[in-house]
């Protein structure tokens, strides 16, 4: 007995069987029907839903209508005046004449950019939440009384673990200085020890002895090559101590400085020269005499790549590759110069002489804004990102705060180290603070000294061997030539009217008649008695009349222009007399 499932199975085959089979063409046309119907009746469906979202947004004034609910907020986040000033570049440039098109075209097309970019980067300075942090004491609690040991046991254990001390008695003193990412530590001791790390993860990537003293050490472009100046000559190593070059053009050099966006390297020697190597190319680019006898105090302007040089006759001279005499001559101290300091943006320079006083300038001006005595001077100075400055004095490392803006009583930080001090450099990146001393190297924890936020395309801590290839390379495209190297950086986009104007007689004398004046129009001949004196003289005037009125057109736009400035006058001159001043009550 078959069971009622399958005998139901059974009818439904029958039936299907029953029905007739139809053709290959009919199933095509009839699918293609059904699909077609499908497919319109969605498509009206969704020209209606829009029209009644059109409906919506008109019933509700035109406003914006998401999820048939009015958008609170229409339009783009409003951006604040002082959020928008912090990132001025310039101001608006003047558009040329309107006879100039293209000119015109391209200097509008460049504001319009400019704007744009500093509107983007007023809105993406809400994406950088990292703020620098400052070391804050209880109630009447002095931070310079903080010690070290304090400061690292309160801290995380990554940031404790940045606090930390270099026995190397043996060839010491020691020079230092931290490569651009702030990743790595050169160190270079003046009895011959040069060595290269990763502070950070504490890996010793080269040690060696270099078997004669060692004057200075500057990593270059990048942390694969560092040069060091050695007794005699200047020498080029790279990452695992193997020696590149030595440049014997450069010889008894004291001081260096490297200039990472025009890869030179620039030198100060005992016997007075200063020197410019091009790194990219490996050669010498300028070398100036200064006249100032023995140069061993020297320090570079972030800004616009100007060295500045301390003399013992206490004058700060300014030095550009392209000038061979000095920009700027300062008398900063009655007695010699012993440490230079300049801040990231080339505002303010602070010095220290022998006359145990530290000094604040502004370098725009050429004049001095704060004088501190201090009771043993300062022998070495650094700027932090921040604005932090470091002084030491003997085995003495202070740290002060905002000393250009305010007087200064006492220091923000202190630290005595084992030896005395003989090189001091803030970490970029880092509240990070290297003294080099007769002992070693000691690595202090500075609160608030490192900027909290990189800018990746420049200097990455954290980029991979690949992506510092790409970035030399991209750095060697964009290398700014020395001859751009000047006091104002912002004087490029600016025409000078008076060298062109000396060209331009110049060329008048040289050639006895001026090229750019206007030809004086003769008439064409014409035959058949249409060149008669008449016609001439006529079609003479007829070209000056044209060009006369080209005179008259910009005369009356200019007085156009005067006379709205006029009435723009005349109305603020209405509104401001039409306001109630405190002398009003002694009229009659």
């Amino acid at each position: 007995m078959a069971s009622a499932v399958e005998t139901a199975v059974k009818d439904s085959h029958v039936e299907k069987k029953k029905k007739p089979s139809a053709r290959y063409w009919q199933d095509s046309k009839e699918k293609g029907k059904t699909e077609n119907k499908s497919q319109n009746e969605a498509e009206n469906g969704n020209k209606r839903k829009a029209n009644k979202r059109k409906l919506k947004g008109d019933q509700r004034g035109g406003k914006m209508v998401l999820s048939g609910k009015s958008d609170p907020f229409p339009g783009p986040a409003p951006l604040p005046e002082e959020r928008l000033q912090k990132f001025k570049r310039r101001e608006k440039s003047k558009l040329p004449n309107r006879k100039r098109r293209k000119l015109r075209d391209v200097v509008a097309r460049s504001e319009v950019v400019s704007e744009m970019a500093q509107k983007r980067a007023a809105q993406f300075d809400l994406l950088l939440p990292e703020e620098a942090g400052f070391l804050e004491g209880d109630e009447d609690e002095d931070t310079c009384m903080i010690s070290q040991e304090d400061i690292a046991e309160a801290v995380d254990i990554t940031s404790g673990a940045k606090y930390f001390n270099l026995n190397l008695s043996q060839f010491g003193p020691y020079r230092l200085d931290y490569s651009r990412t702030g990743r790595h530590l050169l160190l270079g001791g003046r009895r011959g020890h040069v060595a290269c790390l990763d502070w950070q993860s504490k890996q010793l990537m080269c040690e060696m002895n270099v078997m004669e003293s060692v004057n200075d050490v500057k990593w270059l472009h990048s942390e694969s090559m560092y040069a060091v100046a050695q007794k005699k000559w200047l020498y080029i190593y790279d990452s695992k101590g193997i020696e590149l070059h030595c440049i014997r053009k450069f010889n008894d050099v004291l001081c260096m400085q490297f200039l990472p966006y025009h890869f030179l390297l620039a030198t100060a020697s005992a016997t007075g020269f200063l020197q410019y190597l091009d790194v990219s190319v490996g050669k010498e680019i300028a070398a100036i005499c200064t006249k100032a006898g023995r140069l061993d105090v020297m320090c570079q302007n972030p800004h616009n790549a100007i060295i500045h040089l301390g003399h013992s006759n206490g004058t700060v001279t300014l030095w550009s590759p392209n000038q061979k005499e000095a920009l700027v001559k300062m008398l900063c101290h009655q007695g010699g110069v012993r440490s230079v300091a300049v801040d990231k943006t080339g505002t303010y320079m602070v010095t220290s002489g022998m006359d145990k006083k530290l000094k604040v300038y502004d370098i725009r001006a050429f004049k001095p804004l704060q004088s501190y005595f201090l009771p043993a001077g300062a022998s070495c100075l650094s700027l932090s990102h921040k604005g932090l400055l470091s002084a030491a004095t003997g085995d003495i490392v202070q740290v002060y705060k905002d000393v250009w803006s305010t007087a200064v009583t006492k220091p923000y930080m202190a630290h005595r180290v084992r030896g005395t001090v003989w090189g001091l450099h803030f970490c970029p990146f880092e509240d990070v603070l290297g003294v080099g001393h007769g002992d070693g190297f000691t690595s202090m924890l500075v609160p608030g000294a490192g900027e909290p936020n990189f800018d990746g395309l420049d200097a990455n801590p954290y980029r991979s061997s690949k992506q510092r290839q790409e970035w030399e390379v991209k750095a060697l495209l964009e290398k700014i030539q020395p001859e751009l190297i000047s006091l104002d950086p912002d004087q490029l986009c600016h025409v000078d009217q008076a060298s062109y104007e000396q060209k331009h007689k110049e060329r008048v004398q040289a050639l006895g008649f001026d090229p750019l004046a206007k030809e004086k129009f003769i008439p064409k001949l014409k035959k058949k008695g249409r060149s008669s004196s008449g016609n001439v003289e006529r079609r003479k005037r007829q070209v000056a009349h044209e060009d006369q009125r080209d005179m008259i057109r910009t005369s009356v736009e200019d007085k156009m222009k005067i006379e709205k400035e006029i009435k723009k006058q005349e109305r603020k001159k209405e509104a401001l007399s039409g306001l109630r001043s405190a002398l009003d009550r002694f009229k009659k």
